[in-house]
């Protein structure tokens, strides 16, 4: 199989959970629904593993049954000190730049924060475009329609060409039932909800060193 176009999860595919940064935006989503929705606080944790669990995010079932202002709501769970958590990633930056491949960041999280990010691991000029839950109309993973969204502003037609990495299996598995061939970052033991695993993106060229050379030749005729 000749692949094309890689999509990238953010959080916690491209740096590790030992950041803080995803626990720090589940606080931030705590104190948002606490402070700014007046919600019980007692109740606050569950409902929104409950809305995590039954929409793909939060912010979705914010916006179902809270009416929540979607531009104050990413703006606060973001606000945090990403340039003192996350650090420059060279090496994973030589690898992307190395892959010849079209290169894609899908996540759930908006543009903004996935640019703070980018800029963090200095990254930002490593990917052909951020496809965030803003350009996905709020359908978000691991909604199928999401995929779908996401194959069509990358310009890609044909799952079967598609490499997806993700931290979080319940994200793969629509990838999966897509076509796309789907790689488990953060642990190395085999999961029967992707293809492969990988403890880091970073051992991208040792799993499949294919893609390196599939493009070479291809780039050579």
């Amino acid at each position: 199989m000749l692949y094309t176009t890689l999509f990238f999860d953010l959080d916690e595919t491209l740096y590790p959970s030992s950041t803080g940064v995803w626990a720090a935006i589940r606080e931030r989503m705590n104190q948002y629904m606490r402070d700014r929705l007046r919600l019980p606080p007692e109740e606050v944790a569950a409902l929104r593993r409950h809305y995590y669990e039954t929409y793909g995010t939060t912010l979705r079932g914010l916006q179902i049954h809270n009416q929540v202002n979607t531009d104050e709501f990413l703006a606060y769970v973001h606000d945090l000190p990403i340039e003192k958590m996350v650090q420059p990633d060279p090496e994973l930056r030589d690898l992307l730049t190395s892959l010849r491949l079209r290169k894609f960041i899908f996540t759930n999280a908006d543009a903004a924060h996935a640019n703070r990010i980018l800029a963090a691991l200095g990254l930002h000029k490593c990917f052909d475009g951020i496809i965030d839950v803003r350009a996905l109309g709020f359908y978000c993973k691991p909604d199928p329609v999401a995929y779908r969204i996401a194959m069509s502003l990358a310009g890609e037609i044909t799952p079967q060409c598609c490499i997806y990495l993700d931290d979080a299996i319940r994200n793969l598995a629509p990838a999966r039932d897509l076509g796309m061939y789907t790689i488990l970052v953060g642990d190395e033991k085999i999961s029967t909800a992707a293809d492969r695993s990988l403890l880091r993106p970073h051992d991208l060229r040792l799993a499949m060193p294919e893609l390196w050379q599939d493009n070479h030749d291809d780039h050579d005729r």
